[in-house]
């Protein structure tokens, strides 16, 4: 995923929280908000220590950053994103991953097909 796809700054993050909707399974939470002016969404991704050690924690992020690059011809693009991984998302391999972010981006309606 582009550098410019990702969110960084901590200003970023609180705007998506404060102002944006929120959708949750078992696995994720995400939050997201409508930017109109944007060509392409953006992504920050938040995997606590609770998760387990950093091999781990980084593992689900290359995860959720692979699934979104594939989802990405059908995800809205005038977006940014958080998405918050819950601790039963240690244990998925990548197509459970893939599976879970399209069932919870398909239920906040934020894929296009």
């Amino acid at each position: 995923m582009k550098k410019a796809y990702r969110i960084k700054k901590n200003k970023d993050f609180q705007t998506v929280f404060k102002k944006g909707k929120s959708f949750a399974n078992r696995q994720f939470v995400l939050y997201y908000y409508h930017k109109p002016q944007q060509n392409h969404f953006r992504v920050g991704l938040s995997v606590g220590k609770r998760l387990g050690n950093a091999v781990l924690r980084n593992q689900v992020k290359r995860y959720i950053r692979q699934a979104l690059l594939e989802l990405e011809a059908e995800i809205k693009h005038d977006y940014d994103y958080v998405i918050i991984a819950r601790y039963p998302a240690r244990d998925l391999d990548f197509f459970q991953v893939k599976k879970s972010l399209s069932h919870v981006l398909k239920k906040s309606n934020l894929l296009t097909k």
